[in-house]
């Protein structure tokens, strides 16, 4: 999760947020380039004295109409690469029903028989030492890790929006509607999200923890959950 004074991304946990991050820096990169060199020719001007060989020079009109079209399609293309990528829904290993409530989470594991269980957030007065406030739940949502994971995400009253930033998955909670989104967390951990779209009074209040442990971890933890 995120640290105090933090200014760039949480550790990503999934092959897509690699992507992300890695097309974040690729951007900042291009912006950087752009700044500097919009630095170097105003400062130019002003330390040059006048000229007029500027009045006439198609050359330079010809570079700063295709240069920028030449940045636009170095940004576009790996932009929609991961796009692509992240609408791809392969094989799952699991499959996940995650519906939004006010203001909860419920949750079905639908390759499971009867593995279904509501997800609340634990108040402050209730919280065990060393745990975050507003964000640790009563049941947390267990996943095996290095599986390809389906999510299918709607709402039983407003919207929501299903998020966990470091899986790179953001997907809207929609009454009466079906969003599915795919992730696989390569590593064990923790990784901690909230609802991400207004949906009432304790909107802040309904966070999402997802847990990545080992298959033979998750495989015990299915048959020790009751239903």
């Amino acid at each position: 999760m995120a640290n105090h004074s933090q200014f760039g991304f949480q550790d990503a946990s999934s092959p897509i947020m690699e992507e992300l991050v890695e097309f974040h820096d690729h951007a900042l990169m291009v912006a950087l380039a752009i700044c500097s060199l919009v630095l170097y020719l105003l400062t130019l001007m002003l330390m040059e004295k006048l000229s007029s060989n500027t009045v006439d020079a198609q050359e330079v009109e010809l570079i700063w109409t295709i240069l920028p079209a030449i940045v636009l399609i170095l940004l576009a293309l790996p932009s929609l690469q991961i796009l692509y990528m992240m609408d791809e829904i392969d094989e799952p290993d699991l499959t996940l029903k995650a519906i939004g409530h006010q203001w909860y989470w419920t949750y079905e594991y639908t390759d499971f028989k009867d593995l279904t269980f509501d997800s609340y957030m634990i108040p402050t007065t209730d919280l065990p030492l060393g745990h975050f406030r507003l964000l640790e739940v009563d049941h947390r949502v267990v996943i095996p890790m290095e599986s390809s994971i389906r999510i299918i995400v709607t709402a039983g009253d407003v919207l929501h929006s299903w998020a966990v930033p470091t899986l790179g998955v953001k997907t809207d909670a929609i009454p009466g509607r079906l969003n599915q989104t795919s992730f696989i967390a390569t590593r064990p951990g923790i990784f901690y999200g909230q609802c991400s779209e207004i949906c009432g009074a304790n909107h802040s209040y309904m966070p999402i923890v997802v847990e990545s442990t080992p298959l033979p971890h998750f495989e015990n933890w299915s048959t020790l959950l009751p239903s």
